[in-house]
């Protein structure tokens, strides 16, 4: 009896195992490595940047006119300030400048002191001063020292600046940006041969255009004396200028630098 029941043994192991067996034989073989990516480095690029720009005559001007009062009370200088700028306007406007054309720029009140006789002694308010700022386009640049000479006749008693701009400056933009970009290709194709390298072509470009601003007139303008002389204004030219910049491909190329 041992062998028997050592032989049934055997053949419940064996029914046991079978299904397990038979389980793991129809698994699909474990699949084989994945072969590793291949990395291939950066394109190889040249990045320049080019500036180009533009100078044209100006054909617009602004003009700030400023009429300053003093009075012993607030209302009393804003009251004289205003009758004062009111006759100055209007002589602007008789002289052919449009209304809308002139705008207040800057209006300030402050009190004045008057410094004190002894250094413990607090400073005596000695009233308010009143100033308003007017600025005056013209479209006119011949007329920009005459309307000077009227304003000062009328009793502005001062001209903050007078500056020259463009009124579209946007119709020369586009000579400097072109002038930029050939800056920039310059540049571009004399680094691609001292490198030694073939310039490719243009993968990138981004431009930045600085904005025009009007060019200020530095200098003191007083009323002239006769009536025949007119102050005299010289308009400065505008530079309008735009910045590029250029990413190129590059390739090995026969030249200096080659090979190393």
């Amino acid at each position: 009896m041992p062998v028997v029941r050592t032989a049934l043994l055997l053949v419940l192991l064996m029914s046991t195992l079978a299904p397990a067996v038979m389980a793991q034989s129809r698994q699909p073989p474990p699949s084989a490595p994945a072969a590793p990516s291949v990395v291939h480095p950066s394109e190889r690029t040249l990045r320049v940047e080019g500036t180009g720009e533009v100078k044209v005559a100006p054909d617009e001007a602004f003009i700030d006119l400023a009429m300053e009062t003093l009075a012993p009370t607030a209302k009393a200088a804003g009251e004289e300030n205003a009758r004062k700028m009111d006759k100055v306007i209007a002589a602007l406007v008789q002289a052919g400048i449009p209304r809308k054309e002139i705008e207040t720029r800057n209006y300030t009140v402050s009190p004045e002191y008057q410094p004190p006789a002894k250094p413990d002694e607090a400073p005596k308010l000695k009233g308010y001063r009143v100033s308003n700022v007017v600025e005056v386009h013209v479209r006119e640049l011949a007329r920009v020292g005459t309307l000077l000479d009227t304003a000062l006749g009328a009793g502005a008693n001062r001209v903050e600046s007078v500056r020259f701009g463009l009124s579209k400056p946007e119709t020369v933009q586009g000579d400097a940006l072109r002038n930029a970009v050939e800056r920039a290709r310059q540049s571009a194709q004399v680094l691609a041969t001292s490198l030694g390298v073939k310039l490719g072509p243009v993968l990138d470009a981004s431009t930045v255009t600085e904005p025009q601003h009007p060019i200020p007139v530095v200098g003191r303008f007083e009323l002239s004396r006769a009536a025949d002389v007119t102050t005299p204004i010289q308009p400065q030219e505008q530079t309008v200028q735009a910045t590029v910049t250029l990413v190129f491909s590059i390739e090995p190329g026969p030249g200096p630098g080659a090979g190393r």
